[in-house]
């Protein structure tokens, strides 16, 4: 008989603050997505505590008074960790840290953490492994308590170092040493891009969770592990797939988030050498979220960091399934209507109308409309395959005469 397992989930808050540049929609907005970002992580989010400032505290983050509201909590519910909305500074860490005498955790390094859960082959790893380190180096003081300062007196004196320094060498030893390996997998990975061949490539970005691998299994008919989590997918996988006759490659890469890491762009600039080296981007966008707005904005921020901005692009809304729009009384003159009461048809008529036909809904869990998203892809793919090889356009006809 097979014992069933028990997740246990760590009990943690959530703070975050409302500021001149982040009104408390946002904040709230940011809060809901560090929640499931908690969860995905292993934890159970019991309260979140909120304050109006005009900038964050550059000591504790939190007003003074607010702080104590923090530690009372944490003390009465038995809290073992805190995770904050924005990167702490160094300092601040060691602040909130020596007030709240638990574990003090950051959006930059929960999402690190989740990467570290994620990362399955050696170069994702040595990926996570980088950025972490990266991220660890200014913050190593407030980290162990035994990196105690070399006492003076008889027989201390004379050359050596502190504690702390041996730890920042070691550090910036490992540093190097993934640096170097890092260089050399790039090269490995370099050489396997370069011998794929003349076929064309296409690569599914988009937000987290967003349904890019559900969709690459659907149309690739591979197992490319799938989960309604944040992040499910960290390593690039790559899948030769068959339209029709017409041959290409399809690229499941990782999903990106606001206020992503800068140590994660930095480190993950070689998986996303597979996005600067598509041919066509198909761009996932979960419609059934409410902000999916602002998730399209995020995307092409960091593609445009990744200088892919300029790339062919067909958008593909997907969760058609799950949508619903919310109930509007068009008798109730307090409400104003916004995109989320409007019906998918109605969506249609909206900008996503001048994409010129670059843009196609779907469900990929349900493979709703999946027939046109099919052709869809084809005769991109085709467009750019007869006009790179002109030669061999009676290979491969239109989609509605051969297929």
């Amino acid at each position: 008989m097979l014992e069933t397992e028990q997740i246990e989930y760590e009990k943690c808050v959530l703070v975050g603050v409302t500021t001149r540049h982040q009104n408390e929609d946002k904040m709230n907005e940011y809060l809901n997505e560090l929640e499931f970002l908690a969860y995905t992580a292993g934890g159970e989010v019991t309260k979140r505590f909120t304050q109006k400032l005009d900038m964050p505290n550059p000591k504790t983050f939190l007003g003074s008074g607010k702080m104590e509201d923090v530690k009372a909590y944490v003390d009465q519910h038995d809290i073992g960790t805190v995770i904050f909305d924005d990167e702490l500074s160094p300092g601040q860490q060691r602040n909130i840290e020596r007030l709240l005498e638990c574990k003090i955790v950051d959006r930059t390094y929960l999402i690190l953490d989740i990467f570290a859960q994620r990362a399955q082959t050696s170069y994702a790893r040595t990926q996570v492994e980088l950025a972490q380190y990266q991220y660890l180096l200014p913050r190593l003081t407030g980290l162990w308590t035994h990196l105690e300062r070399q006492r003076g007196g008889i027989g201390m004196r004379g050359p050596g170092e502190t504690e702390i320094e041996t730890d920042r060498r070691i550090v910036r030893d490992r540093i190097t040493l993934l640096k170097g390996k890092m260089k050399t997998i790039d090269k490995q990975m370099s050489v396997q891009r370069g011998n794929r061949g003349s076929l064309i490539r296409v690569a599914l970005v988009g937000y987290t969770n967003v349904g890019k691998s559900t969709l690459m299994n659907a149309l690739s008919k591979s197992e490319v592990f799938a989960e309604n989590k944040l992040f499910a997918t960290l390593d690039t996988t790559v899948r030769k797939v068959v339209i029709g006759n017409l041959p290409f490659l399809l690229s499941d890469t990782v999903g990106f988030i606001r206020k992503l890491p800068t140590q994660l762009v930095d480190s993950f600039k070689s998986t996303l050498d597979e996005v600067r080296e598509a041919d066509l981007l198909l761009h996932v966008v979960d419609i059934a979220h409410p902000q999916f707005e602002d998730h399209i904005a995020s995307v092409n921020k960091i593609l445009d960091e990744i200088k892919s901005a300029d790339k062919p692009v067909l958008m593909v809304f997907n969760k058609i399934d799950v949508y619903v729009p919310e109930t509007y009384d068009e008798d109730d003159l307090m409400i104003e209507r916004k995109g989320v009461h409007y019906s998918i048809e109605e969506w249609k008529q909206t900008w996503m109308a001048r994409t010129n036909g670059d843009s196609i809904f779907i469900s990929a869990l349900n493979k709703d409309n999946f027939e046109t998203f099919r052709q869809k892809v084809y005769e991109r793919v085709r467009e750019i395959h007869i006009t790179r090889f002109p030669y061999n356009n009676f290979l491969y006809p239109e989609y509605e005469e051969g297929f």
